[in-house]
């Protein structure tokens, strides 16, 4: 075996096991003195030319790679599913079990000021729809959950919640629920809800999916 492909070999080797590219001085300081990292460098992307992988010079260094048009065998296509902030999960659990429900009865419950973005998010995703408006001063929309809720949950229909205890005791129901508290039907109008106008769709703006919530002022 000629010292040129002795050489060769041992620069495949440091170059197959290295974490990011060699270059030459890199190499030069493994081998043996006066070892011909050039020639070898050289026969190696001559060997390796047209194959699957091959010997790439970047940036003056040394690396073997996927060849370029075989890089879509190394490609995966998924679907990340978007995961809802903590602060839009207490709030798609209030508005299911207060609905129908105003803003300011959401953030009477959460002790918060609620986020404009994380209504949004709810809305744009299909968990919640705006339901109607309350017959109350100031004619606040009401919101309600959705039938894409139920499906995304898995849910046959509301009755399949956790119990009104379990979710008081998570902290996301108030406390102070009127005695004939039932659990509400998400998609018919309550007594003192009247029907949104023709038109009256939300607005989305930017996905506040991680948005940092208002600090409760003590």
């Amino acid at each position: 075996m000629s010292d040129v492909s002795h050489t060769e070999r041992e620069v495949e080797a440091l170059l197959f096991a290295a974490a990011g590219p060699l270059g030459l001085q890199d190499l030069a300081r493994r081998l043996p003195e006066g070892a011909d990292v050039e020639g070898a460098l050289a026969a190696l992307a001559a060997r390796y030319a047209g194959r699957g992988v091959e010997l790439v010079c970047v940036a003056e260094r040394w690396r073997l790679q996927t060849a370029v048009d075989l890089a879509w065998l190394m490609t995966e296509e998924r679907d990340e599913p978007r995961r809802l902030s903590k602060a839009a999960q207490e709030t798609l659990a209030i508005i299911a079990y207060h609905q129908p429900v105003t803003r300011a009865e959401i953030e009477a419950v959460r002790g918060v000021q609620a986020s404009r973005g994380t209504l949004d998010v709810l809305l744009e995703l299909g968990l919640v729809r705006m339901r109607g408006r309350r017959r109350t001063p100031g004619r606040p929309v009401t919101y309600g959950t959705t039938e894409a809720f139920l499906e995304h949950y898995g849910l046959a229909n509301l009755t399949d919640l956790p119990g009104v205890a379990e979710m008081r005791a998570a902290g996301l129901l108030s406390l102070d629920l009127p005695p004939d508290f039932a659990v509400p039907d998400p998609m018919g109008l309550a007594p003192d809800e009247d029907p949104l106008e023709a038109g009256e769709e939300p607005e989305f703006h930017t996905d506040f999916l991680g948005e940092a919530e208002p600090v409760e002022q003590s």
